[in-house]
């Protein structure tokens, strides 16, 4: 039955031969691994008002986004730009972590990895969080019920990754084309009609703006630290920039040149997106307020609320944000997988599962960001402070680290890729002391802490494989000395399944052979005597008496006594267990021989086999027989 689900929800499995025919086209690729930048297009100029409003009033505000966005996109074209360096040098997947491990070192390459980690561990959170936001924008009555609409669309997400990159992409294109399209309608004709149709600024909503106010930051004017706090909160529009180049591997061949391609399309939209959005903004004057977004209130101005098209954008909105999620589930399991590999995190996240993708990952990331959802309560503007100190550290590293790359390898036109790379390190390097610097006290000191922390994890991980590894190393002329085995078989009372455990026992011919039970009381042990008498067994039987009814302990102490009686000396432990044809009989016997091999698991030379004795289906009146005391019932 387990089998089953997993087949329905996950899908069939994928043979290794298959993975060259999970590539994508650039198509798909710009919606996998482009969704979360273009969809900061429907939240990025929000923040930014939402830190300006509270302490220069909604008429400078908006006058301060159009200059704020033209720095971002100047800021976004050196980004791609730098990128782009990246993508040809690194066509097997040039992420931070990469380009810093090969140029840089372990540590820049362990912050790098820590700082992306974090980052798609917020994308999602974020992007679902502003999704469902959007939603609700259209339906108060479910503000009630964010958080759970959050983690139900975590839990979707989930599921669609664990079906596989592409069979995922294919489904997530369509909402991202949609959402370009319904964008791009609000801009072009709410621009036309702002310019030519006579279509009015909105009055400002004065309960939106009290309510701001009330909880904006106790300050008055516009500092220049309230500038640098709007100006990072809207560079969060750059977010994802990066996942291309963690992804090149999944494109279809020439990767790299797809690749570029894809980038060049994706920077082009947000852009042209986000500064589109800024104008319109600064035209319209809408008040955004607690309940509804900013492109819903522009969206109904424009289109007129419940007209086809408000409706529309509202869902694309909905629906980009919550796939946008789906750039992170692409490349956090394939960034966790390279530095697993690499040795510091878990090697279980290294692994492929049956449908070619890195499943464990994904579980990892969904776990991760149903907590920042629960921890948050889906408020995307108190996830936003967290985000961009990751963001942009990834950048600056990765950008730092193509500059030792060009002058360290000296390729074709080298000194033109370097200058590049260069104004990008340094960019993006001012940009996260922006951020951390205005945005601080207001929790982006939560990833500054956490990211020295992960990186100390990392180690920790590392310290740990390497002594591993260390251990097991066979030097030179080793030879593993001879040990002499002895066996103990544990049993209750006689029965096919014990007699076939004794039986196994013998014939492996140890050098000591020794039955074991342990009773509570002396009425026990007179009945386990009897039994041995009456099947005529050969093996000497040793009697533990318990009289707490603990199993455990008793054979514990045996197996120590053994340990002072012989040196060298190696204990196998024979546990006899039945086995039932259903899964739901099983539950109807007490787990003692589980237990017994939890406990031993850590004991030194000591081995545990399990004899499993198979009840058939035409044998389930066993099951009514009283309970036995053998470790295995």
């Amino acid at each position: 039955m387990p089998s089953i689900t997993k087949r329905l929800l996950v899908g069939k499995p994928i043979a290794t031969s298959e993975e060259g025919h999970q590539r994508l086209p650039k198509t798909i690729a710009l919606a996998v691994f482009a969704s979360d930048a273009i969809s900061s297009t429907a939240y990025a100029g929000e923040e930014v008002l939402r830190v300006l409003i509270p302490v220069a009033g909604l008429q400078v505000a908006l006058d301060r986004l159009v200059p704020i966005s033209i720095v971002v996109m100047l800021l976004l074209v050196i980004v791609v730009t730098s990128y782009r360096q990246t993508l040809f040098a690194y066509p097997n997947g040039g992420g931070a972590y990469i380009v810093a491990k090969d140029n840089l070192g372990e540590t820049p390459s362990l912050v790098a990895g820590a700082s992306l980690l974090v980052d798609y561990i917020l994308t999602v959170a974020v992007s679902i969080s502003a999704g469902v936001a959007a939603i609700i924008s259209t339906r108060q009555e479910w503000a009630d019920y964010r958080v759970a609409i959050c983690l139900a669309c975590v839990v979707i997400m989930m599921l669609m990754n664990l079906r596989g990159v592409k069979e995922s992409g294919r489904v997530f294109a369509g909402p991202t084309y949609v959402y370009i399209f319904a964008l791009t309608a609000l801009i072009v004709y709410g621009l036309y009609r702002s310019y030519f149709g006579g279509l009015e600024p909105l009055p400002p909503n004065q309960e939106a703006l009290d309510q701001l106010t009330k909880n904006g930051a106790l300050l008055t004017g516009l500092s220049t630290l309230i500038l640098l706090r709007a100006f990072s909160s809207g560079a969060i529009a750059l977010s994802g920039t990066e996942a291309i180049s963690n992804g090149v591997p999944a494109f279809k061949k020439d990767e790299s040149k797809n690749a570029a391609t894809t980038l060049t399309w994706m920077g082009f939209i947000l852009g042209v997106s986000f500064f589109g959005v800024s104008v319109l903004a600064h035209r319209l004057r809408p008040t955004p307020t607690e309940t509804e977004t900013l492109l819903s209130v522009m969206g109904a101005h424009v289109f007129g609320r419940g007209t086809v098209l408000y409706l529309l954008l509202q869902i694309s909105t909905f629906a980009i944000l919550i796939l946008a999620a789906n750039t992170a589930f692409a490349d956090f399991p394939r960034l966790s997988s390279i530095i697993a590999r690499d040795g510091y995190l878990p090697r279980q996240l290294a692994n492929r599962g049956d449908r070619l993708v890195f499943s464990n990952g994904v579980l990892v990331l969904s776990a991760m960001a149903a907590i920042l959802i629960l921890a948050f309560k889906g408020d995307t503007s108190a996830l936003i402070h967290l985000y961009a100190v990751g963001v942009f550290t990834g950048f600056t590293l990765s950008q730092a680290g193509m500059v030792q790359h060009h002058r360290r390898l000296r390729e074709p036109h080298w000194q033109r890729g370097l200058v590049i790379n260069a104004v990008g390190a340094t960019a993006t390097g001012l940009v996260l002391l922006v951020v951390i610097v205005s945005k601080f006290t207001e929790g982006a000191w939560i990833p500054v802490l956490l990211i020295p922390f992960i990186v100390m994890f990392f180690r920790a991980i590392h310290r740990h494989y390497q002594h591993v590894e260390k251990a097991l190393a066979v030097p030179n002329n080793y030879r593993q000395p001879r040990a002499t085995h002895t066996i103990v078989v544990l049993v209750g009372r006689i029965n096919k399944a014990s007699l076939s455990a004794l039986q196994y026992a013998k014939s492996l011919a140890p050098d000591r052979l020794v039955a074991v039970t342990v009773v509570s009381d002396a009425h026990e042990a007179e009945s386990i005597q009897n039994q041995w008498a009456e099947h005529h067994v050969d093996i000497p039987l040793e009697i533990k008496l318990s009289p707490y009814r603990d199993l455990t302990g008793p054979i514990v102490e045996f197996l120590d006594e053994l340990d002072e009686t012989y040196t060298n000396d190696i204990v196998t432990v024979i546990l006899p267990e039945f086995v039932l044809t259903r899964w739901w009989q099983q539950l109807l016997h007490n787990q003692s021989a589980l237990l017994l091999k939890g406990r031993l698991l850590f004991r030194r030379n000591t081995v545990v086999v399990s004899v499993p004795y198979h009840i058939e289906h035409d044998q389930a009146e066993v099951i009514g027989e009283p309970e036995p005391t053998n470790p295995g019932g």
